[in-house]
């Protein structure tokens, strides 16, 4: 009778996964656009205002910036371009204390918004595997402080806090249902689900397919991270079928964060891209690599897909990135992530006039937006029918 009862609480779980109050009717999430993130660490690269006018002519309507630089920000006003700004790891001990939270949202991103659309504010970046284990114990106090100004200023229903995650978080990600984070960050991990939880922002990760497959060029196949046709793989357990490395990896951290008893969390993609250029030993990074896996990725956006576990919620996914950055440090890859040059020529093509819609006035153009709606009663039921008896069926045999 206790292992029934322990098998019913874990389908429990992992049906919080499936069944959540923004998915009710349908499991459909609204359509949203494919963003970019527009990095500025060069010494070379081109005025905000010219970036605003790049991304407007590429129909791009979302970007991730690093800062909160008065010059982007301003730039950015009265456009329709919505911006994730960054709070640096630096500043996080500091801003544990709600009325420096205050302060900094005060000075950093009231003055701007609405005019300038400021829809989420990134608290550190991969805070939970920096190397400064001191940043951990910082960020959730700082994410709940920064949460709190916006409250007090009445700003916390059209910003939302998170912090974006390196794939390294999760102990284990293949197969994708054995998604897990690390036991040395799970007690404060907890803690940061909770807080989304509560305030229906998203969990981001960071990942990047190109370092499985450098690292492995032999083990790991080509075809399946770029997303090119392959014949993909199976996840053994919940029997279903990846044919790109990214949407397994989406999954797996979906699969942790309903081990650690949370549901209804949307996951997104702050970073993914592909190298252009790299080192000797920087395997795979070359310029038909790079174009094929971003091509690739906004062709998928075009069609609005999940991934296999959440097939009909699409996925948002922020590309890395806007320039080529030529003061990064590290490998060369690190200042060829590119899409373009500084001067705003292409650093390859990845298909932008070939994707873009019909009805569009302008050659340069991609359209990253739909009006599918292609779900139906029928489907939602059978759909969840399968992932309650996989769900049951895998745990079955777990715990047997």
């Amino acid at each position: 009778m206790a292992l029934f009862c322990i098998r019913i609480a874990i389908i429990h779980i992992f049906l919080q996964l499936f069944l959540t109050p923004s998915d009710n009717y349908g499991f459909l999430r609204g359509v949203t656009s494919l963003g970019i993130n527009y990095g500025q660490i060069g010494n070379n690269l081109p005025q905000p205002e010219k970036v605003l006018d790049l991304l407007s002519s590429l129909k791009l309507t979302k970007a991730r910036i690093y800062d909160t630089n008065p010059q982007v920000l301003t730039a950015f006003a009265n456009s329709n371009v919505e911006l994730i700004v960054t709070v640096e790891n630096q500043m996080l001990a500091v801003l544990m204390d709600p009325q420096q939270a205050l302060q900094w949202v005060s000075n950093h991103i009231k003055p701007y918004f609405p005019a300038t659309r400021i829809t989420g504010i990134a608290v550190g970046n991969e805070v939970f595997t920096d190397s400064d284990t001191t940043l951990l114990a910082s960020v959730v106090p700082a994410i709940v402080s920064i949460h709190g100004a916006l409250a007090q200023l009445g700003l916390d229903t059209y910003i939302q806090v998170s912090t974006p995650n390196s794939l390294a978080v999760l102990a284990e990600s293949y197969p994708p249902s054995a998604g897990s984070f690390k036991t040395e960050v799970s007690g404060i991990m907890s803690q940061y689900l909770q807080f989304l939880s509560s305030t229906k922002a998203p969990f981001w990760i960071n990942a990047y397919p190109y370092f499985a497959y450098k690292d492995k060029p032999d083990e790991v196949p080509l075809d399946y991270v770029l997303f090119n046709p392959n014949a993909g793989m199976v996840d053994p357990y919940t029997k279903l079928h990846y044919d790109n490395m990214l949407y397994a990896q989406v999954d797996a951290v979906l699969f942790a964060i309903a081990r650690m008893g949370f549901g209804g969390i949307e996951v997104g993609v702050s970073e993914t891209g592909w190298p252009s250029k790299g080192d000797a030993d920087e395997v795979g990074a070359i310029v038909d690599n790079a174009a094929a896996y971003n091509k690739n990725i906004l062709r998928r956006q075009l069609k609005n897909e999940g991934t296999p576990l959440r097939p009909n919620m699409k996925l948002e996914v922020y590309l890395f990135a806007l320039f080529n950055e030529d003061m990064k440090p590290g490998p060369t890859s690190e200042r060829n992530y590119g899409l373009f040059q500084p001067d705003c020529t292409m650093v390859y093509n990845v298909g932008i006039s070939a994707l873009s819609s019909p009805s569009s006035t302008s050659t340069a153009s991609i359209s990253l937006t739909s009006s599918a709606t292609k779900d139906t009663s029928m489907e939602n039921l059978v759909y969840l029918q399968f992932m309650i008896f996989l769900t049951f069926h895998v745990f079955m045999r777990r715990a047997c």
